[in-house]
């Protein structure tokens, strides 16, 4: 079960195809739009009714935009949640009703955890990022910012606290549903204390060191490809010149994407580089010889034909391009885009992260020009790659799922 945007979503394709080939009947519990990113994996879908990109392109959606970063931002998103999860909840409770184990990202944690209990069901949370609190850095929602050990571990709860007054509206009346007494501390503090499975892998964000025991950093889900084979027009197009640079937003969403689109080609250009701009969310386009625009291609099949990947560091297309081992570019935009962003850099994958607030033609250029033209950038990101590449993020997942007595 998971909810947000296409990065939300697709590593828990990977995920259920790794169960279901160890034997195990799977199905993806999210938003409609994304159904087709199972097709011919062998995971069943059961359908969210909220369509993501329309509440991003809505007024309200669009509102975000002007409400900064850190923890303004993240109350406007907590608000705007919140009119979300009650029409979720139907579905949720429906297809748990015909399952024996829910896996819960940590979008819809906190309501998974009382279906579960209304039901009876053993689960597992898997989010994708570190949602428990640290001392070694501060919560990745506000970003990149360090508060210190001790402001780190409190900014963390905090978080988790303004992630529980999402569902906080909800919950009653699940519970009521279900037939559960009204929720207690104690049922809160023994959901928190449950073992959990990150998927993300331990070479770009190790295990921190004061987490408790049960917290376990299990390496990346792959999504599942459904396409190996790049349409021949991009084929043609790579094969007709250099490695080009891939400039893609995934599914943010921009105020003005036309102005956005001509400093990246500007900048692209300044740099010499050949362009693949992915449109998606934002809109990104650009025309030319030395360009190409693209929509929807697998980044497995893409990016290790690229020279660099600039992105806006989301955590699949963060996973995505260590996984090719070529150098980004990253461009956060908000949440924990800064975080892994930062991981990029601090690795030296990355020459600087450029928020996107200060990219320009020229932010842009120079930070291409070092990481296309200092070589260190990118044999640290092939080494890294590699190493990546031999984990197995589903091994663990599909332990503890045996574990459960779910076979």
């Amino acid at each position: 079960m998971t909810a947000g945007s296409r990065g939300d979503v697709a590593p828990y394709t990977g995920l259920g195809h790794g169960l279901s080939r160890a034997g195990h009947e799977v199905t993806l519990v999210t938003h409609a739009r994304f159904e087709p990113l199972v097709a011919g994996s062998k995971v069943h879908f059961h359908a969210l009714p909220v369509d993501p990109r329309a509440e991003l392109e809505s007024s309200r959606g669009r509102g975000l935009h002007r409400s900064g970063t850190g923890v303004g931002k993240l109350v406007r998103v907590v608000a705007m949640a919140r009119t979300l999860v009650g029409r979720m909840t139907d579905d949720l409770v429906a297809a748990a009703r015909s399952s024996d184990v829910l896996l819960l990202s940590g979008s819809v944690g906190p309501l998974g955890h009382t279906i579960a209990e209304g039901l009876s069901l053993p689960y597992l949370d898997v989010p994708l990022q570190p949602l428990a609190p640290t001392r070694e850095f501060g919560p990745p929602m506000l970003g990149v910012r360090s508060l210190g050990a001790v402001g780190n571990r409190i900014a963390g709860h905090g978080v988790g606290l303004a992630v529980e007054q999402v569902f906080a509206g909800a919950l009653p009346a699940v519970r009521e549903r279900l037939g559960l007494p009204r929720a207690s501390a104690a049922v809160a503090r023994r959901a928190r204390e449950r073992p959990v499975l990150h998927g993300f892998s331990p070479l770009v964000v190790p295990r921190p060191r004061d987490w408790r025991p049960g917290l376990t950093v299990t390496g990346y889900w792959w999504p599942y490809d459904t396409v190996s084979q790049l349409p021949p027009l991009l084929r043609d197009f790579l094969d007709a010149g250099p490695p080009p640079v891939y400039v893609g937003l995934g599914s943010a969403t921009v105020p003005d994407p036309e102005r956005l689109s001509g400093a990246i080609v500007r900048a692209l250009r300044r740099a010499g580089l050949r362009g693949v701009i992915q449109r998606g969310w934002a809109g990104l386009g650009a025309v030319g010889d030395d360009m190409l625009s693209v929509d929807e291609v697998p980044h497995s099949a893409l990016f290790p034909r690229m020279a660099v990947v600039v992105h806006h560091a989301g955590a699949g297309t963060t996973a995505a391009g260590l996984r090719a081992g070529v150098p980004a570019v990253p461009v956060p935009i908000q949440f924990d885009e800064g975080f892994w962003a930062a991981r990029l850099v601090a690795l030296g994958v990355a020459p600087r992260a450029l928020p996107l607030r200060r990219l320009t033609a020229d932010t842009l250029a120079a930070a291409l020009l070092r990481a296309t033209r200092d070589p260190a950038f990118g044999r640290r990101a092939a080494r890294l790659g590699a190493r990546i590449r031999d984990e197995d993020g589903v091994a663990p997942v599909l332990a503890a799922v045996n574990g459960l007595g779910a076979v």
